[in-house]
């Protein structure tokens, strides 16, 4: 493959690539054979500097300062390339995030501090955002759900709640959601068409699921989760799964649907709190963020409390 050399069409094509793990830069020992996973070295005349795992610095007992996160700019650039480097620096240097580069002979590689390692990604995926204005925006496609995507969808789940959107915390372990919506794809209240995923060049960017929840012998759509890869929140593709839901529920002469989220994210769709309707919500810690929008067949006159798919573990 030939190395591309011009800086927009560089900008414009780069995937960044979180790498697995942190790593450190040692100064490494004199005279000590070179030892443990040992990533990139450079020679200076104070001695030979090297990059490993934190864990193999720890293992070996070497000292160390900075804990890097390792993103790789996933283009072949030329080593006579100009500017890709001093663009993605100055990026992150307006964002406040510190990086050391390291050139390899197929790919550019920063070492930003762990804690910055996702509003890194985040800058650089802006970077080649704004490097491709030019170009058609890729079609964002909405699709129902097939078995073949479970994994991806999985995995977006739980990218999408590693930081709690209850606490602002990040989560320790799985989310409980990716659990949740495991069991809810098995359940006998899965309803396929209403487990729908969006798609962006390919790649499932978003997904939402609506299951079969009762008021009484009231049949109506339990929302959630509803979850977006970290990198395109606040893009719209959120907003697009609810309008895509609301749509095929319309259309399907389903009565209403039920969620318990963020009121006033929820109310541009027109939620409501669900005790103005006469539904109370499944735990009542859940007062004033229980919501439910009424369909176009909305019945009313309804009372009762709403009963999620059993997964949710609520009444």
């Amino acid at each position: 493959m030939t190395a591309e050399k011009d800086l927009h069409t560089l900008l414009a094509t780069m995937h960044p690539e979180l790498r697995e793990g942190e790593f450190v830069y040692v100064l490494w020992p004199h005279g000590r054979p070179l030892a443990g996973a040992v990533a990139a070295a450079v020679r200076e005349a104070e001695g030979l500097t090297v990059v490993l795992p934190r864990s193999e610095a720890d293992s070996l007992g070497l000292s160390y300062d900075f804990v890097g996160a390792w993103i790789t700019l996933q283009v072949h650039s030329s080593l006579e390339a100009i500017g890709l480097t001093a663009a993605v620096s100055a990026a992150l240097t307006e964002a406040k995030i510190s990086c050391n580069v390291l050139a390899g002979f197929h790919h550019d590689h920063i070492l930003v501090p762990v804690a910055d390692a996702d509003r890194a990604l985040e800058v650089l995926h802006e970077l080649v955002a704004a490097s491709g204005e030019h170009k058609p925006a890729p079609e964002l496609v909405l699709r129902s759900e097939q078995p073949a995507d479970r994994p991806a969808i999985l995995a977006l789940t739980a990218a999408a709640f590693a930081v709690s959107p209850v606490t602002g915390l990040p989560v320790q372990g799985e989310p409980e959601e990716v659990e949740l919506l495991a069991a809810l794809l098995e359940c006998g209240d899965y309803l396929p068409e209403f487990s729908i995923v969006a798609e962006l060049d390919g790649e499932i960017v978003g997904h939402v699921i609506s299951t079969r929840g009762w008021v009484g012998e009231l049949a109506l759509l339990g929302l959630g989760p509803l979850g977006v890869v970290p990198r395109l929140q606040r893009h719209g593709i959120g907003s697009a799964l609810m309008k895509e839901t609301i749509a095929r529920a319309n259309a399907a002469g389903e009565r209403g649907i039920a969620l318990l989220g963020d009121p006033e994210y929820y109310s541009r769709f027109g939620f409501v709190a669900s005790t103005s309707l006469g539904v109370e919500a499944p735990d009542p810690a859940w007062a004033g963020h229980f919501q439910l929008l009424p369909l176009a067949v909305w019945p009313g006159g309804v009372s009762g409390t709403f009963r999620y798919a059993k997964p949710f573990g609520v009444a």
